[in-house]
């Protein structure tokens, strides 16, 4: 029911069933090419022609619960009782407002082009729907339809069987409007005799009362005649009832159950004669709910500049959706991009710098182009995922309780337990509810068992220690958010400001811990101890992990041959394109090999 959600942001569509499907897609996402592929052509052909998005959304969005109505349809009551024979009449009520939106949804489907719609036009020329509504018509009344308000639908269920089939149900109808009658008369003779505005109104759990709009004031006493009871008063306007009313009241209500009684038998002994034909309301519920989702995507596209996605995995400017719909401004992108050569990225970046918020967006934008969703980016091209795993850290609740560790546990051993290489793993935050020395091991550990697994995987942390696993894996990929130092008017304090704007390499800002420390009211002894003691961990860790020239030769050839693959699978450049795209590659590799010392030339 939070509208700040990914649901939120794409559900505009006009049906229960739509919604449904909806949010079991975004649930379970598709994981075929082709199924999503199709779905995004309707989505295109929908934003390119407004005539047919404007006059589906028209049709579509005066269907009813198509599929709640079938599950009612076909269930066999307990007892019959009054309750009973009235939701039976509705339901064939609503049947019949379903079937007569057939031909209009044909219509509008009529100069569709793209092959999932061309199959719901077809799908609608089903003889059975026609079958069904000719049965229905030779007993129901043409103009009975389905319509708002409990007393205007309580008159569609009275007289929606024809005239001449029942005798007996013809009298109790007759009986009925005489009731009704004499009721508007003796409220309209009540009215005169006190010289009130008195108006009939109608509940469906009071039936027929008095209404008034009437200031205290201009009431004898400022009270109502003594005759009236049952009185409620909200504002100015008055709702009571009075002993000969409820006695009218009763009577009309036995008059009912005569005739929905009637009505019942033969509305039974209709749907006897349907329920052969019936399977073809289940393909009528399966095309309105996919078209109302598919519907409910285009409109989020004309509210945003989404885009068609593809699918590898690069975004170009990729924003937030959701974040987008309840921020004041629009939210800042940025890039995303893997390949099975550079399948693993570690994000880091001080708190609040955006890395949560990053990870969540690309989630959500997976989800949304597997759904069949266009995606808030300026370019966008997914891998397609056949599981997404998220393990997204909550700062607040570090070390708050010895459970906080175990749940980290629990968690990133159910994604080592059944991730593989077609899973999507984005994992904020781990190994931060033990030691340091604990938390880089695990960290350490589990990321060396995912790159195995040749995953896509996006690692978020605060242990700048696991930034250098680069150097013995080459397909790591080190990104930051970057910060910038600003300081005072007065130049004595500094302070960050966060671009939430995401660059290759890891963090620079490596004590921020210490600089958080220095604007609060520590003494200046124990911060300057505290970067000491810092800077000489820092270079001891330094040393051990750095990297040689052999393994810096060794990434680079790895990172140009995976290049060279990628282009010889993927490459639609043209010939001279393509030689100015390998120079500027060898250019690369030359730049990222160390140039030999003089003892290696010797």
């Amino acid at each position: 029911r939070n509208g700040h959600t990914l649901l939120g942001v794409l559900n505009y569509s006009k049906t229960p069933g739509g919604s449904r499907r909806l949010r079991s897609n975004i649930l379970e996402p598709l994981v075929d090419a082709e199924t999503i592929n199709t779905r995004l052509d309707c989505v295109q052909e929908l934003l390119q022609d407004e005539e047919l998005f404007f006059g589906l959304q028209a049709v579509i969005s005066k269907f009813l619960d198509t599929e709640q109505l079938l599950s009612v349809l076909v269930q066999i009551p307990k007892q019959d009782t009054v309750k009973t024979a009235e939701s039976k009449i509705t339901n064939l009520i609503y049947l019949k407002h379903t079937l007569e939106l057939v031909e209009p949804l044909k219509a509008a489907l009529r100069s569709c082009n793209t092959q999932l719609l061309k199959a719901y036009y077809n799908s609608l020329e089903d003889t059975r729907f026609g079958i069904i509504l000719e049965k229905i018509t030779t007993v129901i009344n043409d103009d009975t339809r389905y319509t708002k308000g409990c007393l205007s639908m309580r008159t569609q269920k009275c007289y929606a069987v024809k005239p001449n089939i029942n005798e007996f149900l013809d009298i109790a109808r007759r009986t009925y409007t005489e009731i009704v009658d004499d009721i508007a008369g003796m409220i309209t003779q009540l009215a005169e005799k006190y010289s009130l505005p008195m108006k009939t109104s109608f509940s469906s759990a009071r039936g027929f009362f008095i209404q008034m709009n009437a200031d205290c004031s201009t009431l004898p006493n400022g009270q109502l005649p003594s005759e009236f009871t049952k009185v409620t008063k909200i504002k100015n306007t008055y709702s009571f009832t009075s002993p000969d009313l409820i006695k009218m009241n009763e009577r009309c209500q036995e008059s009912l159950r005569e005739i929905y009684h009637m009505t019942y038998l033969i509305v039974c002994k209709l749907l006897n004669e349907i329920y052969e034909h019936i399977h073809c309301l289940y393909k009528l519920s399966d095309i309105v709910s996919m078209l109302d989702m598919l519907l409910s995507f285009a409109h989020a596209c004309t509210l945003s500049d989404y885009v068609h996605p593809e699918f590898t995995l690069a975004i170009k400017q990729g924003w937030h959706p959701i974040l987008e719909k309840i921020a004041v401004e629009k939210p800042v992108s940025n890039n995303t991009y893997l390949t099975e050569g550079n399948n693993f990225v570690i994000i880091t970046g001080p708190n609040m710098s955006g890395k949560s918020t990053y990870l969540k967006q690309i989630a959500l934008c997976q989800i949304m182009a597997q759904i069949g969703s266009y995606v808030p980016a300026e370019y966008c091209s997914f891998r397609i995922a056949e599981q997404i795993f998220t393990r997204i850290g909550m700062d607040d609740d570090i070390e708050t309780n010895a459970s906080t560790f175990m749940k980290e546990v629990k968690e990133i051993t159910y994604i080592i337990q059944n991730a593989n290489d077609k899973s999507l793993i984005i994992i904020d935050e781990l190994g931060r509810g033990t030691s340091a020395e604990e938390g880089i091991g695990i960290c350490y550990a589990a990321c060396e068992y995912l790159l195995n697994l040749k995953a896509f995987t996006l690692f978020a942390t605060h242990f700048l220690e696991l930034c250098h696993i680069d150097a013995l894996y080459p397909n790591v990929e080190n990104y930051h958010f970057e910060v910038q130092h600003v300081r005072s008017r007065a130049g004595n304090k500094e302070k960050i400001a966060y671009t939430y704007t995401l660059s290759e390499g890891y963090t620079e800002e490596k004590n921020y811990g210490l600089k958080a420390a220095e604007v609060s009211s520590l003494p200046s002894s124990i911060i300057l101890d505290a970067k000491e003691i810092t800077n000489h961990i820092a270079k001891q860790i330094l040393h051990r992990q750095k990297s040689t020239p052999e393994m810096m030769k060794q990434r680079a050839a790895y990172q140009l041959a995976m290049r060279l693959v990628q282009t010889a699978r993927n490459s639609r450049l043209d010939p001279d394109s393509l030689r100015v795209y390998l120079k500027a590659l060898k250019k690369k590799y030359e730049v990222s090999c160390p140039a030999p010392k003089k003892n290696d030339e010797q």
